[in-house]
């Protein structure tokens, strides 16, 4: 009976970390070599994200279409410097860089 409760228990504690979201910063930015064309408060090569955020600040379902913009690439919304799609950044980490972007 005690293997069954330390098992049930082990299973609960794996689940609900498995099940806790994601949370990006700046650290994950770099892992995926995000901050080779953006930076957090000024223009390089591509927008600073705090010029992402500013722009689409309140903007209903923004989440969904950056993190497809992010996965696809694209250009012309901030200039002719096309942004090369990301394809290889898992969903949830495509999800958690955009919410992190938003709200700074």
């Amino acid at each position: 009976m005690k293997l069954v409760r330390t098992t049930l228990a082990l299973a609960a504690a794996a689940a609900a970390l498995l099940a806790a979201p994601v949370k990006a910063d700046e650290a994950m930015a770099k892992k995926y070599n995000c901050l080779a064309c953006h930076q957090v408060d000024k223009k390089s090569v591509g927008p600073a994200y705090k010029d992402i955020a500013k722009k689409y600040k309140g903007q209903a379902g923004i989440e969904a279409k950056l993190a497809e913009k992010v996965k696809k690439g694209g250009a012309g919304v901030w200039g002719q410097v096309p942004m090369a799609p990301n394809p290889t950044v898992p969903d949830a980490d495509l999800k958690a860089l955009v919410a992190w972007i938003l709200s700074l």
